[in-house]
This record gives C-alpha cells, sequence and structure tokens, in this order.
C-alpha cells in the first residue's frame, strides 16, 4: 500500500451512515468554545454529496429565520460525533441545489410512501484482531525415510511475564497481663462475715 494510502485509511471511522440525497438528517457536531467542548446539532436537507474516502463531504441545508444556511460535512471527521435520519425525501437528482431558489413548503422534497427511518451504517474497516496461528509441520521427502520437520518457530504474540510479590503482614501479638484490684477493705470485712 502506498505511504499516504496508509495514512489515511488510519484516519478513517470504522462505520459511516448512509447518507442520501434528498434525506432530513441531524447532524451531531462536538463545537469547542473556550475550555468547553458541547454538541450542537444541525438539522436539514442534504443537497449534495462529494468526493471519495478521507476527503468525502455532505452538505446539510435548512432554513434559519427565513435565511437559507447551508454546512458542509466531511463524512469522517471526528468533530462528527452521529448522523441521525428524521425523513427519508423522494429526489429525483444528485444534486438539490434547485431548493435554493424555493420559500416555505415548497424547499422541501417530497417523502418517501412506506420508506423506514433507520439510521444504516456501512462498515469500511474492521478492528483487527490477531488469531493465534496453528503450527504446521512439513514433510521432507529424503532418499531414505520420511521425516516430519516442524518448521521455525517464531512467537505470534509477544508475552511479557508478570512477577508478583508475596507480602505477608507479620503482626507481633503482645501479651497483655491482667492485674487483678486488691479487694478494697469493706469487701474484705463482708467476706470475713459470710465465711462465719
Amino acid at each position: 500500500m502506498d505511504i499516504i494510502k496508509s495514512i489515511e485509511h488510519e484516519q478513517l471511522k470504522n462505520k459511516v451512515p448512509v447518507l442520501d440525497v434528498g434525506n432530513t438528517v441531524r447532524v451531531h457536531v462536538r463545537i469547542k468554545e473556550g475550555n468547553r467542548e458541547r454538541i450542537q446539532v444541525f438539522e436539514g436537507i442534504i443537497i449534495k454529496k462529494q468526493g471519495g474516502g478521507l476527503n468525502e463531504t455532505f452538505t446539510v441545508r435548512r432554513i434559519s429565520y427565513g435565511v437559507g444556511v447551508e454546512k458542509t460535512f466531511l463524512v469522517h471527521s471526528p468533530l462528527v460525533e452521529k448522523v441521525e435520519l428524521v425523513r427519508v425525501g423522494k429526489a429525483r437528482r444528485a444534486k438539490l441545489f434547485y431548493l435554493r431558489d424555493r420559500v416555505g413548503k415548497a424547499s422541501k422534497t417530497k417523502e418517501k410512501l412506506g420508506a423506514r427511518i433507520e439510521n444504516k451504517e456501512i462498515t469500511i474497516k474492521e478492528e483487527m484482531t490477531e488469531e493465534p496461528v496453528a503450527e504446521v509441520t512439513e514433510v521432507v521427502e529424503q532418499p531414505q525415510a520420511d521425516v516430519a520437520v516442524a518448521p521455525e518457530e517464531t512467537p505470534a504474540v509477544e508475552t511479557t511475564e508478570v512477577v508478583t510479590e508475596e507480602v505477608v503482614d507479620t503482626v507481633k501479638e503482645e501479651v497483655v497481663e491482667t492485674v487483678e484490684e486488691a479487694p478494697k477493705a469493706e469487701e474484705v470485712k463482708e467476706e470475713g462475715k459470710t465465711e462465719e
């Protein structure tokens, strides 16, 4: 693989939402203001998709307070948190620039009847998991006898030994002698009377 392609492949998201022109979507964008970060939602109609790979973009248009606002988002941008599908629109063109001239209800696309609203995602790259490699024995034929030879052993995954030290708490037991108090004079007199 090319060096540039390998660097771009690392930047791609694992799962990308299915985006079709004419659909109404809700884009959750991460915005940083000062030292705080928040998520802002931008809802509108996808009027165009362009590019491919890491440079793939989609443009969302909405009417805000009577003014048309368009924002272009990178599909693989880490700032785009998620894209929710709100409405499935019916579009017969790849780019819906004619919506720029429309006002009010005319600036929306017709809804596809019976279409399900599902947030589908396409898996672009799967996470690689290392699996243990099974050992293969090769049979080397020699004129005298067949001998099985094991290939050179190469560790598939490096392992490190964890050394644990056993810590034993030693508590010294102290013998505490109990000292009996000497009987008081009154108790001695009472004991003497009971013995008689």
